[in-house]
């Protein structure tokens, strides 16, 4: 009797392996998100932490370009623009899809006016402001609860100044590096570091990283004379990016305080540039060749058109990831959709990812009942990729990943 429920035992859990490998395979999708009624192209730039919201920008029938929010549920919602304003561009969204921010413009012929903007459902777009007596505005990062805003913003001398926007301190200007203007493009999950690019003064472009009690670093180049910052990881310690070579050609970055500024190579081309980063600063995305690329320590650059061949038809391709969920399971960006015969935005669910974490399961910056409850629904569980439930990525979920849970509960909340 007992040999018999040993054996028993042995065949559900093969069963059990056999259903989570096909799960995991399964969850490996590409989605298309399409275009505006009417429209001929789209882009994706900010994707939530569990990958159910897109952000970005696509054009409509009338050929103007219009800011975006996609779910799989509700498919691509026109977020129209601001009063007076004939387009508009999301750029980042926050981690539970709630929060947009971006750009509204008015543009005609050689007329170009933008304002940075704050959306949500209930409040509709926000128009931002400006510095004082400054004129336009662009906002390109949030944080992950959608509280702090980052971009750019005229000042009186109507230069370009990097801004970090509250909701009770309003807009603040981030100075430079020693020269007249500057762009903020990234922030840290809490709102607490700010990245871009900055002029010294010798009027170079240099990345920076900024923070209220070190101001802005300039964070150096690759041997040539000039960089700029687009992603930062969710605590502000890893910043990725692109800089100039001493032969003066682009390449994707990952810079640490420790290690400087890394090269991250390319796809055997000679340009690169890193658009987004995960929360722990492990994977970097962006583009490299007109070819979307993943990079890790371990495996270095990789074309994602050929690690995910399988999942791409009629010849088409990703041709440039913009931004990575921060567990680092979703991608977004632009790539040509053959079978439309359009270049459109993507979304990549690459399937459940293990990356150490400190109890944060649905990654939306709580410790709450839901990730406690996460974590007890898939109790006992075992494998090579469980995904945020396994806490301490040891593949099982158990007593250690728990008490991570219990331990660090109401955090962030």
């Amino acid at each position: 009797m007992k040999h018999w429920a040993q054996n028993g035992l042995k065949a559900l859990t093969s069963a059990w392996v056999l259903a989570l490998l096909a799960t995991v395979a399964w969850s490996q999708s590409l989605t298309w998100l399409g275009t505006l009624p009417g429209g001929y192209y789209s882009e994706a730039l900010g994707v939530s932490a569990n990958g159910t919201v897109v952000v970005g920008f696509a054009v409509d029938a009338a050929g103007y370009s219009h800011a975006f929010r996609w779910t799989a549920s509700g498919g691509m919602q026109d977020l129209g623009t601001l009063p007076g304003f004939n387009m508009s561009y999301a750029e980042a969204v926050s981690a539970d899809g709630s929060v947009v921010v971006g750009t509204a413009v008015y543009e005609y012929y050689y007329f170009y006016y933008s304002r940075a903007f704050r959306w949500t459902a209930a409040g509709g777009m926000q128009d931002l402001g400006t510095l004082p007596d400054g004129g336009r505005s662009e906002a390109y990062g949030v944080s992950a609860d959608g509280a702090v805003v980052v971009g750019w913003a005229e000042n009186a001398e109507e230069q370009w100044r990097a801004f970090r926007w509250t909701v009770d301190g309003g807009m603040q200007d981030l100075g430079t590096l020693g020269g007249n203007e500057s762009w903020a493009l990234g922030v840290s999950a809490n709102g607490a570091v700010v990245v871009g690019w900055a002029e010294n003064a010798a009027g170079q472009e240099r990345a920076f990283r900024w923070t209220a009690s070190g101001g802005m670093q300039d964070l150096g180049t690759l041997g040539g004379n000039e960089s700029w910052a687009l992603g930062v990881s969710a605590n502000g310690a890893v910043v990725v990016g692109w800089a100039h070579n001493a032969a003066g050609y682009a390449r994707a970055f990952r810079w640490t305080a420790s290690g400087g500024m890394q090269d991250l190579g390319t796809l055997g081309g000679m340009y690169s540039g890193a658009s987004g980063v995960s929360a722990d600063g492990s994977v970097v995305v962006g583009g490299s060749g007109r070819r979307a690329f993943r990079w890790t320590a371990s495996g270095g650059m990789e074309d994602l058109n050929t690690t995910y061949a399988s999942l791409l038809t009629n010849g088409s391709v990703l041709i440039e990831a913009r931004a990575i969920s921060p567990d680092g399971r979703y991608i977004v960006g632009w790539g040509d959709n053959a079978a439309t015969e359009r270049y459109e935005a993507f979304l990549l669910d690459t399937g459940p990812r293990c990356t150490t974490h400190n109890g944060d399961v649905d990654a939306n910056g709580c410790v709450d009942d839901a990730d406690l409850l996460a974590v007890l629904f898939a109790f006992g569980s075992t494998g090579s990729d469980l995904g945020r439930v396994d806490v301490n990525c040891d593949g099982t979920v158990d007593d250690a990943d728990l008490l991570q849970v219990l331990f660090n509960f109401g955090s962030g909340c």
